[in-house]
């Protein structure tokens, strides 16, 4: 199948641009779990010891501007119908896209608090800087530190789940939603 697409999405397909911030989310957000894992097990004299959080800040504030995009994007084109016929997968496929969103906004919402509970700005890539918000920073480190990790290892879990059940629809219902995803023309 030809993997020719249009830009913007109809009701039968997406568009080149959802797919790529698709991808582009759930790669930032694959990369960056495992990085948060390593970086907080450093010691103070670990050569990585301010790389990797600057690393993990600039590509999570890059990440929450992606994900307002695609939320903005979201709203501007219709989406594509469902290709599920039972009525729970159509509930769980609402329910987990909109799970989805949510852990993603809680996990960069938090990490922001996190990064700036101490009052500095956060410098990405030596780029641009974004400030701390003064009336949010309140040295909530240690909850806004244990919000994150429980929303970024639910996140994490709920997109396995995801991509597990994007899996099932290609292999078992033979469906071209995954299809669909990978920008392969499905519409005859």
């Amino acid at each position: 199948m030809p993997l020719t697409q249009q830009l913007t999405n109809s009701h039968k397909q997406y568009g080149w641009i959802s797919i790529l911030l698709h991808w582009l989310v759930a790669l930032v957000v694959i990369g960056l779990y495992p990085l948060g894992l390593y970086m907080v097990e450093l010691g103070y004299y670990d050569p990585g010891y301010r790389f990797y959080p600057n690393l993990h800040r600039s590509l999570g504030l890059l990440l929450a501007f992606t994900i307002l995009v695609r939320l903005v994007w979201k709203l501007l084109n219709p989406n594509p119908q469902l290709l599920v016929d039972k009525a729970w997968e159509r509930l769980a496929a609402k329910a987990g896209h909109l799970l989805l969103y949510l852990l993603l906004l809680t996990a960069v919402a938090s990490g922001y608090l996190l990064s700036t509970a101490d009052g500095r700005s956060i410098e990405v890539f030596n780029w641009f800087s974004v400030p701390a918000i003064p009336w949010l920073a309140t040295r909530q480190e240690d909850l806004a530190g244990s919000v994150h990790f429980y929303a970024t290892t639910s996140l994490i879990i709920l997109a396995g789940l995801h991509a597990l059940a994007a899996l099932k629809h290609h292999f078992i219902d033979r469906n071209p939603t995954l299809k669909r995803m990978l920008g392969i023309q499905t519409e005859k």
